[in-house]
């Protein structure tokens, strides 16, 4: 069932029902309203007969005459008049008797001075009436058919009203349904002309202070995210496909030319040598590859543990020394403590001896002596490393970009690489809720400041 029919449905039958409680009230008021009055004009009858029979105006026989005529046409009431002790002095019908009084409803009566009584369809009181300084009880009793027909035709007219205020609320509730949810149409069908061709198409925004325009609003910034990602990945694709090209064509060239004749020992080695040398290319570019993947997880899916700064810093510093002997990388710490915990992290290892070697070995590739300066020191809850060289420096264009992947800078025909190193860093010091910044100008080398919490 369609949003539409339900909430077409759902405020029909809250406002039938609220309506419905009202007709019940206005029905149940009129019968008590009806009820009160009628009770109210058998006390006058009553009276009035009840006087004129003990102030001797009139006799028996006349008003038992009156009321049997009058009973023909009209819902004449029946009134008998008793003495205190059960001795009945007129009956306008004891044939009838509609009240059927006896001794239990006499003294009930004269203990409480007047009661209202339901019989069948009839309404009777019965009372104490004074009159010559002695008490009389009397009774009275008959049909309130005139209440009763106005009460039906009102009961009818609710009825009518009901039916039709019943089908005019569908109808509006209908129209007034579809009326608010037109929004959500239009958000519907812009949403399905948005494919992998026009990802570029955002969903209308009429009103962002209403819930659907904080629905478009947040939809298309999830679009504007899926933007950025497709076409990362269709960069991405694009820059591994030339990055892994070649490696390939350079070694696929260096073994077609080895056998196209035969040649010497010392150019078989060569043309090995050059081929091995592009092999560890290629390996480097699909290890930076896999651990960029890596640094793509989520938290949870990464093992996290307790690492002291120092320790992963000297692991760093021995695989960038045994990859490259002619670096040289110097630790020093800036500040002493005996609190352990302001030195360690919680966090990959595997990941941050990544994220540290490739910025230590961007210090040594860019600076004169080969060299990185490592300081490691503390700040509030921030273990603070800083990465220094001596180098070339960095253009204010290149510190833009420095984080971008494939990015090679201006330099990059001085120095081999592939612009994953340092994308890679950024992304695993995020992972860690870290921060990593880098300041340099153009012949004063680089500094990396990268803050982690400690524990």
């Amino acid at each position: 069932m369609k949003i539409r029919t339900t909430l077409t449905l759902k405020y029909t039958g809250v406002t039938a029902t609220v309506f419905l409680i009202c007709m019940i009230l206005i029905y149940w008021v009129s019968e008590r309203t009806r009820s009160n009055t009628f009770f109210h004009d058998l006390k006058s009858e009553a009276i009035t007969k009840a006087h004129l029979f003990l102030n001797n105006r009139a006799d028996a026989a006349t008003m038992q005459s009156i009321y049997t005529n009058n009973k023909q046409f009209i819902n004449e009431v029946e009134v008998a008049v008793y003495t205190t002790d059960f001795r009945m002095l007129y009956h306008d019908a004891i044939q009838n008797d509609i009240v059927k009084e006896n001794r239990e409803m006499i003294r009930q009566i004269l203990q409480k001075k007047e009661i209202e009584l339901h019989i069948g369809k009839y309404q009777g009181i019965g009372m104490v009436y004074p009159f010559n300084g002695k008490d009389y009880i009397v009774t009275a009793a008959a049909y309130d058919g005139y209440g009763y027909q106005n009460l039906e035709e009102l009961q009818n007219t609710l009825c009518l009203l009901f039916v039709a205020g019943l089908s005019m609320l569908f109808g509006a509730g209908y129209l007034l349904a579809r009326t608010s949810l037109k929004p959500i149409r239009d958000i519907v069908s812009e949403a399905e002309r948005i494919t992998a061709s026009e990802i570029s198409r955002r969903l209308p925004v009429k009103n962002r202070n209403d819930e659907l325009g904080e629905l478009s609003t947040t939809f298309n910034s999830l679009l504007e995210r899926l933007e950025v990602s497709f076409n990362a990945q269709k960069m991405f694709v694009s820059n591994v496909s030339h990055e892994m090209r070649t490696p390939l064509a350079a070694l696929t060239a260096e073994l077609d030319l080895a056998l196209q004749k035969e040649r010497t020992p010392e150019q078989y080695r060569d043309t090995l040598n050059n081929a091995l040398r592009d092999a560890h290319r290629m390996a480097k570019l699909t290890d930076g590859l896999l651990n960029l993947a890596k640094a793509d997880y989520s938290k949870e899916r990464i093992k996290m543990q307790e690492i002291r700064l120092d320790e992963l810093l000297l692991d760093a510093r021995s695989v960038i020394l045994r990859a490259h002997s002619s670096y040289k990388v110097e630790l020093i710490f800036e500040q002493e403590s005996d609190d352990d915990r302001l030195i360690t992290v919680r966090g990959n290892l595997y990941l941050l001896t990544i994220a540290f070697s490739n910025l230590i070995e961007n210090n040594c590739k860019y600076a004169a002596n080969q060299s990185s300066v490592v300081q490691i020191s503390f700040w509030k809850e921030w273990a603070v490393i800083r990465l220094s060289d001596n180098g070339v420096g960095m253009s204010e264009t290149e510190k833009q970009h420095l984080f971008s992947l494939f990015y090679r800078g201006e330099k990059e025909h001085t120095t081999e690489g592939h612009g994953i190193g340092m994308a890679l860093a950024q992304k695993i010091i995020h992972l860690h809720d870290g921060r990593i910044n880098v300041h340099s100008a153009e012949g004063k080398g680089t500094t990396f400041i990268v803050e982690l919490p400690h524990v």
